[in-house]
């Protein structure tokens, strides 16, 4: 970078271009910028990086980048994205501490474009991989920075993947750690990254689970060869490390093959500047969590002491169901068969002669049944199949207009029709194939191809609430039942007339949280601006319109629900969001771990937006939150950039089919939502015993990995 000059700035050359990106706080900004000419960041991975002075305020700084056609890559743009999160968080964290010049500087992004990018200030420094002699005493300054930047790292969950010659610089006086595109969470498993030696064995060849002291290794590895002139071996330690005393007597340990023999960033920094790491903690603010996480873990306590609600249920009678539509109970009768003609017309079925079962199977598949239970409510048919597997589950999607529903609802079919219940030991089919076809064609298709969805039609004063898709759920233990899903436009579900009588037999909700309308945060304020929309401190008008239409037993609400914090891609770089939305796929349901999400959600809604945000949540029992992303990023003129990429879509409706029994979980059903009591809870204090209180004291790999959500990935 040193080598390519700033443009100039003033009236030479040609005009400049117009910029606009989000800054560090939030805020938008729009600035004439001149360009550099650009280079690869890196040889085998997507970035480019070119110099950029913005004219506003004659800023130099440098821009990292994606072109068009890498942008197209989901696995490029998750670098991009990894570096982007992991620069802002620990800028917010570091502030204006003398920690924060050991990162760079993140001076704007923008990342839902179709060519993606980061500003930086300029780099501090010169990379190592120049540096050919350097003191015994700007060693001992460099292994400090190293490990106190390690350190701040390990404090936030991260393990940078890419130490090397190339990524650490050094001015003179102080290290600067760049490579933040590598970074990955500490406990996922581990993934090929880096180059021989500084990779370290487990990581080399993507064995168990990332650990802060991987990244020992690989500073003990550049550190060896500034002092040495030559690269270490590769697994092991190196046979002349003890001519080298300064070197020896700090990072013997940091190169053994396995992790768990190497000290932590800590004991090294302590080695080299004792009572360094202490002071790091001490830099790093107080958790500003504590008090909403107890405020959950007390109202779990609350919903745990309430009486249980009414069970799951069976089928009403011999064979009969409830009708979604009219709420009356109904049976399959042969009489009352319809199927569609080619111009999508009913007209009656007659099975008389089809005398083949398995024609005669296949054709009643396709068929619906006239509703007449309720002579007086408007005509209605229901699928054949959901009249003969038991009781129907009924999932309503609940939320206002434009909070992204039906690409919640469109992505969570999708999801299943990809294979994402199996995991949890369940299959699925279509009730009905011609309307599951026409759904995948008419929204599931559009929507992968990066083409936003049309806002959910309004009803008719004399229409009713229908469901947009079905599906037979086939559990574990081979009992099938119908799953059908209600989407609502928003209008239609701060109505109080006789369009919304479904509501009082359905079986879970979803409820949806537009974080734009819920949470006063500055960087969702251009969102805001582009949608129209302000801040409710008053929560969505839809979730008490439907709270208020459902009967209490009790206290509580006991129809399951979720609530999901959506459109979460707003805020990928947030916490507590950005840990969770990415986080892999989960291949099996923990209910500890759903609860510990619930926990951050409910946490960043009362801390952010107000308790009238979380009333679902408060007034019904058995309810979890999830994180979710129905596209992964933000539409640009009616389209997705890089396509719609859905992420954790899926877990609401996991947690909501276990609840109602359908997936087994430890503890089951009941704990997953309330969890399970504490023993000095459960057990009366006079029966406790008579306690009292005590105090007891990553050679680059030549090809890309996958990403890990928005985690970094080698690019092939």
């Amino acid at each position: 970078m040193s080598s390519i000059p700033y443009p100039p700035q003033g009236p030479g050359g040609p005009p400049p271009d117009k910029l606009a990106f989000t800054v560090p706080s939030g805020r938008r900004r729009v600035t004439p910028v001149r360009v550099g000419r650009e280079v690869r960041r890196d040889r085998p991975l997507p970035q480019l990086i070119r110099k950029a002075r913005l004219d506003d305020e004659g800023q130099q700084c440098v821009q990292v980048r994606l072109s068009a056609k890498d942008a197209a890559n989901p696995a490029a743009r998750a670098l991009l994205d990894t570096e982007a999160g992991t620069a802002l968080q620990l800028q917010h964290l570091l502030g204006d501490t003398e920690f924060a010049a050991l990162f760079p500087r993140i001076v704007g992004h923008e990342l839902d474009a179709a060519e993606p990018f980061l500003l930086y200030d300029p780099p501090r420094g010169t990379p190592v991989a120049r540096i050919h002699v350097m003191s015994a005493t700007d060693q001992d300054v460099l292994t400090r920075d190293l490990m106190l930047a390690l350190c701040l790292l390990e404090g936030q969950g991260l393990v940078p993947r890419d130490i090397s010659p190339n990524s650490v610089r050094w001015d003179g006086a102080k290290a600067q750690l760049w490579g933040l595109e590598s970074v990955t969470r500490s406990g996922r498993p581990r993934r090929p990254w880096g180059r021989t030696p500084f990779c370290p064995p487990e990581q080399r060849r993507g064995e168990g689970l990332a650990d802060p002291r991987d990244a020992v290794w690989s500073a003990a590895q550049v550190l060896y060869q500034l002092v040495t002139g030559r690269p270490g071996p590769a697994d092991r330690t190196p046979p002349d490390l003890a001519e080298h005393r300064r070197l020896d007597r700090t990072l013997r340990d940091a190169f053994a093959p396995r992790a768990a023999d190497r000290p932590t960033p800590a004991e090294v920094l302590d080695l080299v500047k004792p009572g360094a790491a202490r002071r790091v903690r001490l830099a790093v603010p107080p958790d500003e969590t504590r008090p909403h996480h107890e405020a959950f873990d007390e109202a779990l306590r609350l919903k745990r002491e309430a009486p249980a609600g009414r069970s799951d249920g069976a089928a009403r009678g011999d064979g009969e169901v409830l009708c979604p539509y009219c709420l009356e109970t109904i049976q399959l009768d042969l009489t009352k068969l319809f199927v569609t003609d080619s111009r999508m017309q009913y007209k009656p079925l007659d099975l008389a002669g089809i005398t083949n079962p398995v024609r005669r199977t296949d054709i009643m598949r396709g068929a619906v049944q006239k509703c007449t239970a309720d002579p007086d409510f408007p005509e209605h048919f229901i699928p054949v199949p959901y009249l003969t597997y038991g009781r129907p589950l009924t999932v309503a999607m609940v939320g206002q207009s434009s909070t992204g529903k039906s690409h919640l609802l469109t992505q969570m079919i999708a999801a299943i029709t990809d294979g994402g219940l199996e995991p949890y030991g369940l299959k699925w089919q279509s009730v009905n194939p011609e309307q599951h076809a026409r759904f995948v064609r008419e929204r599931v298709q559009p929507l992968r191809n990066g083409k936003v969805l049309d806002h959910t039609a309004a009803l008719g004063l004399d229409d009713f609430a229908r469901f947009v898709e079905s599906l037979l759920i086939t559990d574990a233990r081979g009992q099938v039942r119908p799953v059908a899903f209600f989407d609502l436009g928003g209008e239609d579900l701060v109505r109080t007339d006789a369009a919304l009588r479904f509501l009082l037999g359905v079986d879970a909700l979803v409820f949806v949280v537009d974080p734009a309308l819920a949470l006063p945060l500055p960087q969702l304020d251009h969102a805001r601006e582009r949608w129209g929309v302000e801040v409710n401190r008053d929560g969505d008008l839809a979730f008490g319109t439907v709270l208020d239409r459902l009967p209490k037993n009790g206290p509580y609400v006991d129809v399951p629900a979720a609530m999901v914090l959506g459109k979460a891609d707003l805020l990928r770089f947030q916490p507590p969001v950005d840990r969770w939305l990415t986080r892999p796929p989960a291949g099996s349901l923990d209910p500890a771990l759903m609860r510990e999400e619930s926990r951050d959600v409910h946490g960043l809604l009362r801390r952010h937006a107000g308790q009238a945000w979380l009333r679902p949540f408060d007034a019904i029992r058995r309810c979890t939150l999830h994180i979710a992303s129905a596209t992964g990023g933000q539409e640009d003129q009616g389209r997705y950039p890089a396509g719609a990429g859905p992420r954790r879509v899926l877990e609401p409706l996991v947690a909501l089919l276990a609840m109602h029994g359908l997936i087994q979980v430890p503890g089951g059903a009941e704990a997953l939502a309330v969890g399970e009591a504490p023993a000095l809870e459960a057990v009366p204090w006079d029966d406790a015993g008579g306690y009292e209180a005590t105090s007891a004291g990553f050679e680059r790999s030549e090809g890309p990995e996958e990403p890990e959500g928005s985690e970094g990935g080698e690019h092939r």
